[in-house]
């Protein structure tokens, strides 16, 4: 890992030194109060090789982001777990509200069983918002490729369409694509509380596409060491890249203007 990252003429004194400044630095964004109401929350994971023990395992970095009532994006929170199960993202959800996280209206993410019912008990009073790029891709997964684009236009021209999302699945169970038109009927109720909002906010609220970035970046800067030799390796990388993406959010223009109807 430190050949790969440039740091082989460092002696492992100035290694440690640095790592040591790089945590410090870390646990402090991980930490720090979050001091602007938060309306719109969103939230995913990706995952990691980490070694544990005489064992290489699959790690996941859990990330949420809120976008304030400022209008301005900021990553709030990321924990390292064993898996996505529901504990794992309420013990990260109780961390933000000890933190100060307030206000939270809308809730999105993929439809993780484990997130949903975390959002669930830890935001009473909150919706849920299924992300429609993992929807559209949930729905595919049984299509055939020959029909994968028609069937992709068709789900992108109905998303903001509740009735024509409708038509799809009857055509889909039509054709015999019954898992598709099952993925679409079990969340009709959960792709569209995005409609609550103002209308200059629908694009940008319906999915997670913001975490996007962050886990492109993640995944980049990761593949030269190929796996991590610990969690705190991991957690070491990822705050660092966080803390300057969010740095960029936070000083640049508003990701949207929230005094609109």
């Amino acid at each position: 890992m430190v050949k790969n990252f440039g740091l082989n003429r460092l002696s492992a004194y100035e290694i440690s030194r640095l790592c040591k400044i790089l945590d410090e630095k870390v646990e402090e964004f991980l930490k720090r109060p979050i001091e602007v109401k938060i309306r719109y929350l969103l939230v995913d994971a990706t995952y990691f090789k980490v070694r544990c023990g005489a064992q290489y395992k699959n790690r996941a970095l859990l990330v949420v982001v809120g976008i304030r009532e400022d209008g301005l994006r900021e990553i709030l929170g990321a924990s390292i777990a064993e898996s996505e199960d529901s504990g794992y993202w309420m013990t990260l959800f109780r961390n933000l509200k000890d933190r100060g996280l307030e206000g939270v209206e809308l809730v999105i993410s993929d439809a993780h069983k484990g997130i949903q019912k975390a959002v669930e008990s830890s935001f009473v009073g909150a919706s849920w918002q299924y992300c429609h790029f993992h929807h559209s891709r949930a729905v595919l997964e049984s299509i055939p490729n020959k029909d994968k684009q028609e069937i992709a236009d068709k789900l992108k021209e109905a998303s903001d369409d509740e009735m024509k999302m409708q038509e799809l699945a009857k055509e889909l169970r039509d054709r015999g694509y019954d898992p598709a038109a099952e993925t679409i009927d079990r969340f009709r109720f959960d792709l569209w509380n995005y409609k609550a909002y103002p209308k200059a906010h629908w694009k940008r609220i319906r999915t997670t596409n913001i975490i996007e970035r962050i886990n492109k970046e993640l995944k980049r800067r990761s593949r030269p060491v190929g796996a991590f030799p610990s969690d705190q390796s991991l957690m070491r990388l990822a705050g660092c890249i966080m803390i300057n993406i969010n740095e960029e959010w936070v000083t640049g223009k508003k990701y949207l203007t929230m005094d609109v109807e």
